[in-house]
C-alpha cells in the first residue's frame, strides 16, 4: 500500500470534532483505494498558545516540512486569545512558510441543501492570493495610546506573486469552462489594483481560449449573489478573495459546506486542507458542528495527493448524504450521524 504522511493540526472548538470526523471518512477511502494514510497529530492551537506562549513552536514549519499534506481542523477563540494572535501565530506561518500562494475554495449547492437564493446552477471556483496583498504584515503603529496614534497597513503586491496566483486561475479554467473573472478595486487603488488589472492582461495573452472579465469588487459581490451561474473561475487579492469566499459560503448554503485547500502548486513543500468555518468553541460539546466542509476538505487533499479517484468516491458519499437530507439543515444532525452517512455512501 502507498503510505502518504499527513499531519494532523485539530486546532480549537469544533476543528477537533470535525477534524475526527474527516480523518474516519478519509481511512474508508483509503482503504477502498488501496493506499494508506499515516498521521501525526500536533496540538498547536489557542489552547497550546495559553499553555506555551506561542501557537506552535520556533521549529514548526520544519517539523512540518517533512509531510505530504497539512489537515487542519479550525483554530481560535477569541475570547482568550486575539484573532490577529491566532492566525499570524499559525494559519499565516504555514501558508508563507510552504508558499501555499493559491487558495482554493468550490462554491455549488450539495444535492438536498437549500441555499438563500433563487438559483441552483452555479458552479464556481474562488481562487485566492494567499501569500501577500492585504495581508502581508507590513506596517505598524505609532504614539501609540495617544490622541495623535497612527496605524499603517501596507498591502504588498509583487509581479511574481500577481503573475503566478493568475496563471494558476488560468489553468484551472482550462479545466472547466474556460471563464475568468479577476476582481480588483482599480477606480479607487490607482497603484495596486491598476497593475493586478495589467498583469491580467498581459498574461491573458498567453490563454487565448479563455474567456478573461475584470469586475470591481463590489460588482462581483452582487453578481455572486444575482447571477452566481454566470460565474466559473474568480481570480481575486488575499482580502478580495477572503471576502467573497464567504459570500461564496452562504450561497452555497453555509459555512458548514465551505472547503478550501492551500496548495503549493509545485510541490516543493506541503499543502494544507482546511474547512473555512471557525472554531466555535460555544458549540464544541454540542456534538452538531457540520463536518461536510472538513470531509470536502479532506477529497482535495485525496486528489491534490494524486488518489482522484477516491476523492471522487468521497464527494459521492459526501452528496448522497446530503440528497437524503442528512447535514442540510444546521443544527438537525449530530456530527457523528452526518458521519456515519457519508461513512455509508462509501461502503
Amino acid at each position: 500500500m502507498k503510505p502518504y504522511t499527513i499531519a494532523l493540526i485539530p486546532g480549537d472548538g469544533i476543528g477537533k470534532n470535525v477534524t475526527e470526523a474527516g480523518w474516519q471518512v478519509l481511512q474508508a477511502a483509503a482503504k477502498r483505494g488501496g493506499f494508506a494514510l499515516e498521521d501525526t497529530r500536533f496540538p498547536w492551537s489557542c489552547a497550546y498558545y495559553l499553555e506555551t506562549g506561542a501557537m506552535m513552536p520556533p521549529d514548526g514549519i520544519e517539523i512540518l516540512r517533512k509531510f505530504d499534506a497539512v489537515y487542519l481542523g479550525a483554530v481560535g477563540w477569541p475570547a482568550k486569545v486575539a484573532d490577529s494572535i491566532s492566525l499570524h501565530g499559525l494559519l499565516l506561518p504555514i501558508r508563507k512558510g510552504f508558499a501555499q500562494y493559491a487558495n482554493i475554495r468550490p462554491h455549488r449547492l450539495l444535492p438536498g441543501v437549500q441555499g438563500p437564493l433563487r438559483s441552483d446552477g452555479f458552479d464556481i471556483l474562488c481562487i485566492r492570493e494567499n501569500t501577500e496583498g492585504e495581508y502581508s504584515g507590513a506596517g505598524g503603529r505609532i504614539h501609540s495610546g495617544t490622541a495623535n496614534e497612527v496605524a499603517i497597513e501596507t498591502a504588498i503586491f509583487t509581479r511574481a506573486g500577481v503573475e503566478r496566483i493568475l496563471r494558476f486561475g488560468f489553468e484551472q479554467a482550462r479545466t472547466r469552462r474556460k471563464q475568468l473573472a479577476s476582481v480588483t478595486k482599480s477606480n479607487a487603488q490607482k497603484h495596486s489594483m491598476v497593475f493586478w488589472d495589467e498583469v491580467t492582461r498581459e498574461v491573458a495573452k498567453d490563454y487565448p481560449d479563455v474567456e478573461v472579465s475584470h469586475y470591481h469588487i463590489d460588482a462581483m459581490a452582487a453578481r455572486m449573489v444575482l447571477a452566481p451561474e454566470s460565474l466559473d473561475v474568480i481570480v481575486a487579492s488575499n482580502l478580495f478573495g477572503d471576502i467573497l469566499t464567504d459570500i461564496g459560503a452562504a450561497i452555497q448554503g453555509g459555512l458548514g459546506y465551505a472547503a478550501s485547500a492551500n496548495i503549493n502548486p509545485d510541490r516543493s513543500a506541503p499543502s494544507m486542507f482546511e474547512p473555512v468555518h471557525g472554531s466555535a468553541p460555544d458549540i464544541a460539546h454540542l456534538g452538531v458542528a457540520n463536518p461536510i466542509a472538513a470531509i470536502w476538505s479532506g477529497a482535495m487533499m485525496l486528489g491534490h495527493l494524486g488518489e482522484r479517484q477516491a476523492a471522487a468516491e468521497v464527494m459521492s458519499a459526501i452528496e448522497s448524504a446530503t440528497a437524503r437530507g442528512i447535514g442540510t439543515v444546521a443544527g438537525k444532525d449530530s456530527t457523528e450521524a452526518i458521519t456515519q452517512a457519508v461513512l455509508a455512501g462509501l461502503s
